[in-house]
């Protein structure tokens, strides 16, 4: 199909928008754990937290930022992919093998898309894009 050639001319802008829209869904995990943001039910704040949930949170709100402004993309990308694998084993696939079953789909979800940011980059309206040119 002649229409659809020229679709590749927009992949650094529908990357941009898969960084941001990820970056916006992942930092709520972040504020939902450190500051009860936003209301879940679940409670939320850092002085109940452990200090591996208050480190998965600092990641989540920190490296979440960093992707949404597309700054240091690729590192936090990768330190992204690499807690939502933790995640992943530590605490869903205990629970049973299959990711729908033990809520583990999103966690896996984001480690691909993160991994996938980490390989292919910010794409467009990005800090890094705007220091590299």
């Amino acid at each position: 199909m002649r229409m659809l050639d020229n679709l590749g001319r927009y992949a650094p802008h529908a990357l941009a928008l898969l960084r941001i829209i990820a970056a916006l869904l992942f930092i709520q995990h972040g504020t939902m754990k450190l500051f009860g943001f936003p209301v879940t039910g679940a409670g939320g704040g850092a002085a109940g937290l452990s200090a591996l949930m208050l480190l998965a949170a600092l990641i989540e709100t920190i490296g979440g930022l960093l992707l949404l402004f597309g700054f240091l993309t690729r590192p936090a990308a990768f330190i992204l992919c690499g807690e939502m694998a933790v995640a992943y084993f530590m605490a869903h696939a205990p629970r049973g093998f299959f990711p729908l079953a033990n809520g583990g789909d999103l966690a896996i979800l984001f480690c691909f898309v993160f991994l996938y940011l980490f390989f292919a980059g910010p794409g467009a309206w990005s800090v890094d894009g705007k220091r590299s040119a």
